[in-house]
């Protein structure tokens, strides 16, 4: 409702609760604050009812499923789709990104899974949001998500600062197809 989490929803049913019935008792009129009353009970079912998916979603958060041949990954609360995947071992925590040309690794993340990033040689240059960003070119030995295991993913580490590392092309363009069914992404082996 207008952007509003689950918990402020419900925060302002009471607080519209409590100002009609404090409207309704200054009055001193019992029908009208009858009326007050019944007209909230109907504006708050209403309004739950409007917006049950996104309360629900909220109280049961959706996980990622996976099968024989297909991933399916709900989007988040940040309306952005993400994967934790095992790289060398390691879970790494990817912002799904079909826009990245490869899989960006911040420098964190990087050392995380054995890589080196003052060791890197930054010969490529990344142009984001935030600007031109040197990077480096590496190979990801072992790519899990899931039962799938990849090996040898071209990616690169950023030099700048990012928010988390994003899962590009370089590693999605080995799914068959990836499609976007309202809030669902689907990855197809």
């Amino acid at each position: 409702m207008f952007g509003m989490d689950a918990g402020q929803i419900i925060a302002l049913g009471f607080l519209i609760v409590i100002g009609f019935s404090m409207l309704g008792s200054i009055l001193h009129n019992g029908a009208l604050r009858n009326a007050l009353i019944w007209s909230l009970i109907f504006l708050g079912v209403f309004g739950i009812a409007n917006n049950w998916d996104q309360i629900s979603s909220d109280f049961n958060p959706q996980q990622t499923t996976f099968t024989d041949t297909s991933i399916e990954v709900p989007k988040g609360r940040d309306n952005h789709f993400r994967l934790t995947l095992r790289i060398n071992n390691v879970p790494v925590d990817f912002l799904v990104d079909t826009g990245a040309s490869q899989v960006v690794l911040t420098i964190d993340d990087a050392a995380r899974v054995g890589l080196d990033p003052d060791s890197l040689a930054y010969i490529g240059t990344a142009f984001t949001a935030n600007g031109e960003v040197a990077t480096a070119p590496v190979r990801l030995d072992r790519v899990e998500l899931g039962d799938m295991v990849d090996t040898r993913v071209r990616a690169s580490v950023n030099s700048g600062q990012m928010e988390s590392s994003l899962l590009g092309m370089s590693y999605l363009s080995r799914f068959e197809s990836i499609e976007i069914r309202r809030d669902v992404l689907i990855l197809n082996r």
